[in-house]
């Protein structure tokens, strides 16, 4: 696609931050240095009851995993977002997030009031400062999308995760088909057996997206995301 960046920035790791998207462009995030994840929740600014559905974005597109082709639904069926484009190929939205016992038991107890800057934030904590922002709290929070981190089930469907999955220069991109308050962190993956705690940057990018074709690869992966990219439309339409 035609790109014009319009803003970037890189979020440290063991961060997080919060942005609104509009509809009509992409996010890109670009692994840094390779082991990252980010976790992300997605939100209707215009009503914040509505926010991503986990559940909904996998059995309508009959798959475990998301990458190219794959869109983010609402528990509105709409679609938050498509993915454009993907460079890993598995991205983990079932495991969910880490928290503060996870993170003390796995990495150590340290708290910003003591370590000041060496402490170690969880996935939870960071989701709820971003989500207070805008009036959410611990009820409003849904499974989350952990980008860059791959977890694949055996065949009597353990999960395992898979270690150094993405590397430096990996990126995935998502157009955004609504107006969307995005929710991010950088903290690690809840399964993530690195030691010591992973503090992984990634790069994040605001870019002006190409109109969605009649042809478009994301809105014909199945009919079902043809219906989501209806509903949009008559969101939009006001009915």
């Amino acid at each position: 696609m035609s790109e014009s960046i319009l803003y970037k920035d890189t979020l440290t790791g063991g961060k997080h931050w919060s942005i609104r998207m509009r509809r009509g462009t992409t996010l890109k995030l670009i692994d840094v240095e390779g082991g990252a994840n980010v976790g992300v929740l997605f939100y209707n600014p215009e009503n914040l009851l509505e926010r991503y559905n986990a559940p909904d974005t996998l059995k309508c597109q009959h798959t475990f995993k998301l990458t190219k082709g794959h869109c983010l639904y609402s528990d509105m069926g709409r679609i938050f977002c498509s993915i454009t484009e993907d460079s890993l190929g598995w991205h983990d939205t079932v495991c969910g997030n880490s928290n503060q016992k996870m993170v003390d038991e796995k990495w150590g107890d340290k708290n910003y009031q003591r370590d000041r800057n060496l402490w170690l934030q969880n996935g939870n904590n960071a989701f709820l400062v971003e989500a207070g922002k805008y009036g959410l709290g611990k009820k409003d929070l849904a499974a989350n999308v952990n980008f860059f981190s791959t977890v694949k089930p055996n065949a009597e469907g353990t999960l395992a995760y898979v270690e150094n999955a993405s590397k430096a220069g990996d990126y995935v991109e998502l157009r955004f088909e609504m107006d969307t308050v995005v929710l991010f962190h950088t903290c690690p993956h809840p399964m993530n057996p690195a030691m010591p705690y992973p503090f992984k940057p990634v790069e994040y990018q605001i870019i002006t997206s190409a109109p969605v074709a009649d042809d478009d690869f994301c809105k014909n992966t199945c009919p079902e995301n043809q219906r989501g990219f209806e509903n949009n439309r008559l969101y939009y339409l006001g009915l």
